[in-house]
């Protein structure tokens, strides 16, 4: 059997399948009468309620890029556009926006729906997180499902106001308060009480769970890179979005680890041709386009490391005996503590002063592209995502100026096809290596702007 261009792991698979696992295990629900919870992405604040409360789960974020790369997500998005949403609103959102318009006119799945599709929401949790999309996007699709919603508000200080005194306490309160607020709508909406037993047993779950996701990015740092981000891409569903069985995710994870391991042991690298170029992804990636990396991959791009989805580096949390507590302070470790986590102590003293006087620090920016020795970055911004675009053109100036990588920019979509042209990338991929190998001399001899 030939060989792809990608040495994928054989432990990826199994974590691959447990997406199309969670849409069939909606469907069972359904069969077996129980409800079904539509949820944006909460990297798991909120999800661990709906779980122990027997209500099965999915993300239509997440079924945005099921539907892109089964090739249906076209006509989700055209229905959406007749239906009045912009085309430049977020694609997972217009997704599942049109998904919602077809299934009030029809009464049940789309058929063109892919695994099954996503069965009628008993309720949406939605969340205040990261973009306005979030939950604008459930009050939209309310009126369409006639489901109940709750949101979910998160704080989301600015990095001076984060590191205000007693300001992440203050958040730490406000979550735990809002939480708990949900877990009592949860009880009346159910008409049963929280299994609080079983809440705590998930929240450990997913802490420990995310240790060992942590551990295997720690080894991407390895020459040559061992893991690539199409299996952290692949991967990712079970850390972030969870499922109720976490025995199970662990010891998934626990075998990825082992074969990471062993590819670091053995100097084994992702990719079947030799590493020429060590590669970063900013940050949400194309998911109907991944065949994209491929090419690239023969060219020697490796990519070793990606910004976003990744979990925060694990902290003793066992003192904090309110469960509700604890999972607070591991999905919001705030930024004080991602500070001090990931630099020496003085030189986290140092960042959090630059960032309470100017209000930023491109010591943040730069350390991923320093540890995993990156040699260039690939950037997608997208006209559909304010969220994770605007701040591209200072990541690709601080990644230059600070750390001597060059960035490529590829404007693409995270559902819509229509907007990424691969080929004209492939186009420009020389000029950019030329880049590549002049910064790679930079380096060597010195960058003059890395931090220390």
């Amino acid at each position: 059997m030939a060989k792809g261009a990608i040495n994928r792991l054989k432990t990826m698979y199994p974590l691959r399948n447990m997406v199309d696992q969670r849409y069939q295990a909606s469907q069972d629900a359904i069969k077996q009468g129980k409800p079904v919870a539509w949820c944006m992405i909460d990297f798991g604040i909120a999800t661990p309620f709906l779980e122990a409360m027997d209500i099965a789960t999915i993300f239509p974020e997440n079924y945005g890029p099921v539907c892109a790369v089964n090739g249906v997500v076209g006509g989700f998005l055209d229905r959406a556009t007749a239906e009045g949403f912009p085309n430049h609103m977020c694609g997972y959102c217009r997704n599942c926006l049109g998904y919602s318009s077809i299934m009030q006119e029809i009464g049940e799945v789309p058929p063109q729906a892919p695994s099954g599709g996503m069965p009628k929401p008993a309720l949406l949790m939605a969340t205040g997180r990261v973009c306005d999309a979030h939950f604008k996007t459930f009050q939209a699709a309310a009126r369409y499902l006639d489901s109940p919603m709750w949101i979910i508000d998160q704080p989301q200080p600015g990095e001076i106001e984060a590191l205000l005194p007693g300001s992440y306490e203050r958040d730490v309160k406000y979550m735990v308060g809002e939480l708990k607020e949900f877990a009592k709508f949860l009880e009346r909406l159910m008409g049963r009480k929280m299994d609080w037993n079983k809440y705590e047993t998930i929240v450990n779950g997913r802490i420990e769970v995310n240790k060992i996701w942590y551990e295997i990015n720690e080894m991407r740092k390895a020459v040559p890179g061992p893991m690539h981000a199409r299996d952290f891409w692949s991967s990712m569903s079970a850390a972030i979005f969870g499922g109720a069985d976490y025995e199970v995710n662990k010891k998934l994870f626990h075998d990825m680890y082992d074969e990471v391991k062993y590819r670091v042991d053995n100097k084994i690298s992702a990719i079947n041709f030799p590493e020429k170029y060590r590669m970063t992804f900013y940050v949400l990636p194309p998911w109907h386009s991944l065949g994209f990396f491929d090419k690239l991959a023969e060219r020697g791009w490796n990519f070793v490391i990606e910004e976003a989805y990744h979990p925060p580096k694990p902290r003793n949390l066992q003192l904090i005996s309110d469960p509700v507590e604890r999972s607070v302070r591991f999905c919001i470790p705030g930024l004080g503590n991602t500070i001090e986590d990931n630099f020496p102590e003085a030189e986290a003293a140092d960042i959090k002063k630059e960032i309470l006087k100017k209000g930023y620090s491109h010591r943040l920016t730069v350390k991923q592209a320093q540890d995993y020795k990156v040699d260039g970055a690939l950037l997608q911004p997208l006209l559909t995502c304010r969220a994770y675009t605007l701040h591209q053109p200072s990541i690709s100036d601080q990644l230059l100026k600070m750390a001597c990588v060059p960035s490529m920019s590829v404007e693409g979509d995270t559902v819509d096809v229509s907007l990424f042209d691969p080929e004209a990338a492939l186009r420009r991929a020389d000029a950019f290596e030329e880049q590549m190998d002049h910064f790679k001399e930079v380096r060597e001899k010195g960058c003059v702007g890395v931090a220390k």
